[in-house]
């Protein structure tokens, strides 16, 4: 076929193909999962403890390390999302603690149905989140410097306030008041599948992983959350409402510390008020070892979990292995290294490719 049959010249290269239509392989599509390293570092924990702890396989030891692993999915996962917008929340240990002390005090000191209670707790650790982002958006300071703050100033009320009130530094019992069982099926009650109990804090960590991955990979919010946690200025001038977006992400993470916080309350029924100090370090960790960059604009809701999971494999696994619980937190810090340097690696092979 000649050149003027084709409407080109010699001269003209042919067009290059879009590569973004272009189709890649599945193991391609694999490297460019956040949440990869995670899961392969969750491969290897587990079957580490399969071989060195013996009672690690049992069923009811698996139930226990899914129910530690999710008392830190269910915050980890928001967490993930704020990271992923580009920001932090070093408030979220002691607000946990807060919304169960909110909930127990108020019922206590009012006699009134222990729902009520739940109620006024949600409308004020979402104030708290409402707080964290307004600021943030409003002053343009560091969420750093800013979560720093309330992380301080929640620390003082639980303790200064549950003292004033109770006389002690624990709340008061509220187990045989009106909506208590209720209350304890919601979120902190036991389903027993083949014979083992698994604690309902399992579906409320899957529910939010579930919910979060949809919000992310689904809607247009998840574009926005993404855009955000690349760049604000960015963002902003292609018309993501970065105010918005930041604000609505504190009122996630507020959601989850409320619903942490009450599992918290109807488990134990009482509730220590310095409770949740160093807990903020752990969701964080888990959410890197996820694949969240700390930078922000890279990252999954999925990856926390499984995060997550390995803080609840390490955990529970040293224990079933019959180590000294005192090297815990070293295995957390050299995981979180490691899991860091797996995702950096993985990272780089899929951007080369």
């Amino acid at each position: 076929m000649t050149a003027a049959t084709t409407g080109r010249t010699d001269e003209e290269p042919e067009e290059a193909p879009d590569e973004r239509l272009a189709r890649r392989s599945p193991a391609r599509r694999l490297l460019n999962r956040p949440e990869l390293g995670a899961v392969m570092g969750a491969v290897a924990v587990f079957v580490f403890f399969a071989f060195v702890a013996d009672s690690f396989l049992q069923a009811s030891s698996l139930a226990t390390v899914l129910y530690a692993s999710s008392t830190i999915g269910i915050m980890a996962v928001p967490v993930a999302l704020l990271m992923i917008g580009g920001e932090f929340d070093l408030s979220t240990g002691v607000m946990v603690t807060s919304s169960a002390l909110v909930s127990s005090m108020f019922s206590y000191q009012m006699t009134a149905n222990v729902w009520v209670g739940v109620g006024v707790s949600l409308l004020v650790t979402l104030a708290i989140g409402l707080f964290n982002g307004v600021m943030l958006t409003r002053t343009g300071l560091p969420s750093f410097i800013i979560t720093l703050g309330t992380f301080l100033m929640l620390t003082g009320l639980n303790l200064g306030l549950t003292n004033l009130v109770s006389g002690t530094v624990s709340t008061k019992s509220i187990s045989d008041m009106e909506g208590f069982p209720s209350a304890r099926k919601l979120f902190a009650s036991h389903l027993t599948l083949f014979g083992v109990d698994f604690q309902v804090t399992i579906l409320w960590w899957l529910l939010l992983m579930a919910v979060a991955t949809w919000i992310l990979l689904r809607t247009r919010a998840g574009n926005w959350i993404f855009a955000v946690g690349g760049g604000s200025h960015a963002a902003r001038a292609v018309g993501v409402p970065v105010a918005r977006t930041k604000i609505g992400l504190y009122l996630g993470v507020a959601l989850a510390a409320w619903i942490s916080g009450q599992h918290l309350l109807f488990n134990y029924d009482v509730v220590q008020s310095g409770e949740g100090v160093g807990n903020e370090l752990i969701y964080i960790a888990a959410a890197v070892i996820g694949g969240c960059l700390l930078t922000g604009g890279y990252g999954s809701a999925v990856g926390a979990a499984v995060g997550a999971l390995i803080f609840g494999m390490t955990s529970k696994g040293i224990v079933y292995a019959a180590w000294n619980p005192d090297w815990f937190k070293f295995f957390l810090g050299a995981m979180l290294l490691l899991a860091t340097l797996l995702n950096a690696w993985i990272r780089k092979r899929a951007e080369a490719g």
